[in-house]
Order: C-alpha cells, then sequence, then structure tokens
C-alpha cells in the first residue's frame, strides 16, 4: 500500500508526523478514562475488532488484495497478532489500571531500544557493540528510575504497573523483529487489518480467562467517546498516517514519534484528567531517549546528512 502521493512536501510530512504523536500520544490518556468503564482485555479486544475489520476494508479498496497467502504470511499474521496486538495492548490496559497513561507513555517508548537490540541478538545481519549494550543499558535505567522501587516499595500497584507496561513494550518490540524475516508482499495495511482481527480475538479469549464479562461495561458519554476515539482516530486513522510515513521517512525515523507521545500524554493527562507527571518519570524519559539516539545514532545521521562524519569517529 503506497500512500506516499498523500505527503508531497516536507511541511506535510512534518504536519502528519505531529498528528500520529498526537493520536497515539492522547491514546493512553484515553486509555486511563475509558477503564473506569470497561474490563480491560474487553476494552482492548473491542477496540481492535472493531479497528481491524476497518483497515482490513480500507486495504482491499487500496490493494485488492487482503487476503494472506503461504506459511509466511499467515506466520506474520500470527505474531503480529499475539505479540503487537495482544500481548502488548493487554499488558498496557492492565497496566494502566495502576499508573497513569503518562507515565504508561514514558514506558512504553523503550520499545525502540528494546527492538534495535532484540534484532542485534536475534537477526544475523545486526550487531551487538558496546555502543548498542551502553544505549541498552540507558534505557533500562529509565525504567528504574520510573519505577523507583526503594520509594515505591517492591509491592507496590505503582511498580508492578510500571513492570506490565515494561513487558508490554518487550512484547511489542520482539513481535516487531520476529515480523523482519516473514516480510512479504501482503500489504501492511492488510497485515496489520488481519493483526488488529487475530488479536482482539486472543484479547477476548483472555478476558473470558480471567472472567471479565461485557455486563461490566459501562456505556455512557465517556465510555463511548473513549472507545470511539480509541478505535477510529487513534486506531484506524492513525494507522493510515503511519503507513504514509512509512513509506516516506523509513523506520528508524519513524520510531522518533514514540518519543514525541509521552509529550503529549503528559499533557492529556493534565488538562484532562489532572495528573502530573512525576519528575521521576521526565528523568527515566531522558535517560530511555538518550539510548535510543545511541542505538539509532547511524541511521538518524544518516537521515540528517552527517553519517560520514559520525563514522569517521
Amino acid at each position: 500500500m503506497n500512500l506516499r502521493n498523500l505527503l508531497p512536501t516536507p511541511e506535510s510530512i512534518l504536519a502528519a508526523f505531529v498528528l500520529l504523536a498526537t493520536l497515539w500520544g492522547t491514546s493512553f490518556v484515553a486509555i486511563e478514562a475509558g477503564l473506569h468503564y470497561f474490563p480491560p482485555l474487553l476494552f482492548a479486544g473491542v477496540r481492535y475488532a472493531i479497528a481491524g475489520a476497518i483497515v482490513l476494508g480500507v486495504a482491499a479498496v487500496a490493494s485488492g488484495r487482503t487476503v494472506p497467502r503461504g506459511r509466511d504470511e499467515w506466520l506474520g499474521v500470527a505474531v503480529a497478532g499475539a505479540f503487537v496486538i495482544a500481548a502488548y495492548h493487554g499488558l498496557l490496559y492492565v497496566a494502566e489500571l495502576r499508573i497513569s497513561g503518562g507515565v504508561a507513555a514514558v514506558v512504553v517508548s523503550l520499545a525502540p531500544v528494546l527492538t534495535a537490540v532484540f534484532a542485534a541478538v536475534l537477526l544475523p545481519n545486526e550487531r551487538l557493540g558496546p555502543f548498542e549494550i551502553g544505549g541498552f543499558a540507558l534505557g533500562i535505567l529509565g525504567v528504574i528510575v520510573i519505577a523507583d522501587p526503594m520509594e515505591a516499595g517492591l509491592g507496590s500497584a505503582a511498580l508492578f504497573g510500571v513492570a506490565l507496561a515494561f513487558a508490554g513494550a518487550v512484547a511489542f518490540s520482539l513481535g516487531a523483529v520476529l515480523l523482519r524475516p516473514l516480510r512479504t508482499d501482503l500489504p501492511i495495511a492488510a497485515l496489520q487489518g488481519w493483526a488488529m482481527v487475530s488479536g482482539a480475538g486472543l484479547l477476548f479469549v483472555g478476558a473470558a480467562l480471567l472472567g471479565e464479562s461485557p455486563a461490566a461495561i459501562v456505556w455512557n458519554a465517556t465510555s463511548v467517546a473513549s472507545l470511539s476515539y480509541l478505535t477510529l482516530l487513534s486506531g484506524v486513522v492513525a494507522f493510515l498516517i503511519y503507513f504514509a510515513l512509512l513509506d516516506e521517512v523509513g523506520p528508524a525515523q519513524l520510531h522518533l514519534v514514540g518519543y514525541a507521545e509521552p509529550v503529549v500524554a503528559a499533557v492529556g493527562s493534565w488538562v484532562l484528567l489532572g495528573s502530573l507527571i512525576e519528575a521521576e518519570a521526565i528523568l527515566g524519559f531522558v535517560a530511555i531517549l538518550a539510548g535510543f539516539l545511541v542505538l539509532e545514532r547511524h541511521e538518524i545521521a544518516a537521515y540528517v546528512g552527517v553519517e560520514d562524519a559520525l563514522r569517521a569517529h
């Protein structure tokens, strides 16, 4: 699915980047608000069942091919559905029962760092050198600062919430790396649509195992607004913007959107829910961002045109 013609100028690329960061950053706030009215796994499952059906419809119109063919394509759908949708979002939604959306967004911003490390360990053409190890260590240090286990207490709900969000970031990153050898000519929108639908199915299974009931859902203006926003705007619209940006700037630069999301989430939590992000989370975010910049230094340098100078040092 090539959406490159939708972003013809640098200004339109920047606008799309800002909009994507806004939609995904505010999704953490919408999750936090909606969890007052939905059981967590059912909430995530309903969101992605609807969003997946819509994305598959868009893929059918845009590319004409939506059904995976062969082992690799079906395996890719299974990996994306299990890791990127079900495990990541299931853990994130449960985490946000214990921590604010702003803190969850900061912890999840570790995902690009973890992706680079998993790639170096699992893929034959990647490597894990001193800089990569240092970048990973900075990211982990950031999460430890956010969790603040000595202050919070090892059994605290907040610490458990941070651990769940971190586990979600691990699941997302591992899934992203496992998908790389399975790339085919299946349109990315079709892959994402099937992943959403299959991931939603797994979330529903998890909800049933945990005893979550649809009867526990409270339908009111806030719950409908939260679900609609997550499904249509930060789900369907945001993923279409993501596909367009992926065509235009590539994955390394697009990872930077993950570092705008916590800022948006923190502001949104403060404005809409009155939640202030603490100094520890800010310091942790800085450490995570530094780790990412170390790990992706060559890709970022190439994008801004200073790769040769960087490799000389």
